[in-house]
């Protein structure tokens, strides 16, 4: 790939370009970065609620949509606003021309829904660049090798940019949103909660994971990958974001960085599974086999012979996984399959915690204070998460936030 000089890859959320006022603006800030010398490459999510409002037309439709058609549908919301933003370019007197992901050879798997990128052929980009226009890139979506319309997942837009910065060889990859960056907590939750100036891709991948909504968990695993630096900030102004990057030892003093929630996964619980080596194995390896991301697992004392088996999921995914998780009860033997979509995940996150003890305890004293029961514990080396009672959600952070004495210093 040939590695082009002054080239910014910016990425606009759906709420940056929610209506034409938005766009409008967006248009400026865009045009102003060209006029001093830079090389546009702008990646653009659907506006506004529209990815969400063409999901709610499938459904009812029917309960249980084509993933094939799904990507079909779905897809529609980004090539309404490149098309936009592209006019809007040309109405202040630059020029511009907007893409789909299959126009620009984002070529990809075929796991429909969420897809995986293979391969980027950015020869048509380059040459639209050298032509000295701003090349506008649907976000989200790809193709793959028989020509069929993919997409990238929820927060796709943002691996459409980070492997378009890749590819490219940007040095940065800008994305706006409606934050100005990166918080300990989420500001709507906790108004007290600090902006982060920097935060390794290790901590943003924990947070993102962990139900932090400003970046898709992938397009930080493809940015970690390939050292692509990524600056988070708001599209509504001009203050300095969060740079998101390799981890330094300023990272390393600071125990915790923040406490996310995540009331979007179900909990699935198989009863009465027989506690025999292997069943383990063909419960999870079938689930796996539908294109089906587990988070946390949990086993319960054997009793008798049985044990109950219960596994957190995206709630997107929740019907899909009753149908597998039944039909496997039914062939190894076990009892009912039961599941709870009032549930949160609270967790903390901090590169410090490698080298600290005593986070955990902190954590459940703080919980415990506030009587919030624990249902499920999981950890890494640096992340605890306790899955919770959907109602305590908010009351769980600020707690936990406060403990760790993350606000506004």
């Amino acid at each position: 790939m040939s590695k082009l000089s002054k080239l910014i890859v910016q990425k606009y959320g759906g709420t940056s370009v929610a209506d034409i006022g938005r766009i409008k603006e967006v248009a400026k800030r865009v045009v102003r970065q060209k006029r001093k010398g830079y090389k546009m490459v702008v990646v653009v999510s659907a506006l506004g609620d529209t990815t969400d409002d063409l999901i709610d037309l499938a459904h009812k439709i029917t309960d249980s949509p084509s993933e094939r058609e799904m990507d079909m549908l779905i897809s529609t919301g980004e090539q309404i606003s490149v098309s936009l933003l592209a006019m809007a370019i040309h109405k202040l007197g630059s020029q511009a021309i907007s893409f789909t992901g299959a126009q620009v050879g984002i070529i990809t798997d075929t796991s429909h829904t969420k897809a995986r990128i293979l391969d980027i052929n950015t020869k048509r980009i380059e040459q639209e660049l050298k032509k000295g226009k701003v090349v506008i890139v649907a976000g989200f979506q790809g193709i793959t090798m028989t020509q069929d319309i993919t997409t990238l997942g929820r927060g796709g837009s943002n691996l459409t940019a980070v492997a378009l910065a890749k590819a490219l060889g940007a040095k940065v990859c800008e994305m706006y949103t409606d934050v100005e960056g990166v918080y300990t907590a989420d500001p709507r939750i906790v108004p007290g909660a600090r902006k982060l100036s920097r935060i390794s891709y290790e901590e943003m991948l924990e947070f993102a994971s962990a139900g932090a909504q400003v970046l898709q968990p992938r397009s930080v695993e493809v940015a970690k990958k390939f050292n692509v630096p990524i600056h988070v900030r708001s599209s509504f102004s001009n203050k300095k974001g969060t740079i998101i990057s390799k981890e330094v030892k300023a990272m390393e003093d600071i125990v915790v960085s923040g406490v996310t929630v995540n009331k979007n996964e179900a909990k699935i619980t198989m009863c009465d599974v027989p506690d025999k080596p292997g069943i383990a194995a063909r419960i999870f390896k079938r689930i796996a086999q539908s294109n089906i991301n587990i988070d946390m697992i949990i086993q319960n004392v054997s009793r008798t012979g049985y044990t109950d088996m219960s596994f957190t999921v995206p709630q997107r995914d929740k019907n899909k996984t009753l149908r597998v998780a039944r039909e496997v009860s039914r062939k190894i033997g076990a009892g009912d399959v039961t599941f709870n979509e009032k549930i949160a995940k609270v967790s903390v996150v901090g590169i410090g915690m490698r080298s600290h003890s005593g986070i955990a305890s902190k954590m459940f004293s703080a919980l415990a204070r506030k009587k919030i029961n624990i249902g499920m514990i999981s950890t890494s080396e640096i992340k605890i998460s306790c899955v919770i009672n959907e109602k305590n959600a908010a009351k769980a952070v600020k707690a936990i936030h406060k403990e760790f004495g993350l606000g506004k210093r």
